[in-house]
């Protein structure tokens, strides 16, 4: 029983560490998107903006799986 305890919890420490790291790829992709003036409406850029920012955010703060998603939406609307 102590055994996968012990292996839940070394399963959940590498898989938030996962995602961690997944965070500042998708800003980086992010970025590089933006770079090549993509044909977005101001409005699209403006929010493709905001969910970067929020997305770095909720990175700093930990909650990894939440800038994860919202990363996701500023992917999806950037055609990536």
């Amino acid at each position: 029983m102590k055994i996968k305890t012990a292996l839940a919890a070394a399963l959940f420490a590498v898989s938030t560490g996962a995602w961690a790291f997944h965070c500042p790829a998708d800003m980086k992709k992010i970025d590089e998107a933006m770079s090549k003036n993509p044909q977005l409406t101001a409005e699209q850029m403006t929010q493709v903006k905001a969910w970067r920012a929020e997305g770095e955010s909720l990175h700093q703060a930990g909650k990894h799986q939440e800038s994860v998603d919202t990363l996701a939406k500023a992917m999806k609307a950037l055609g990536m």
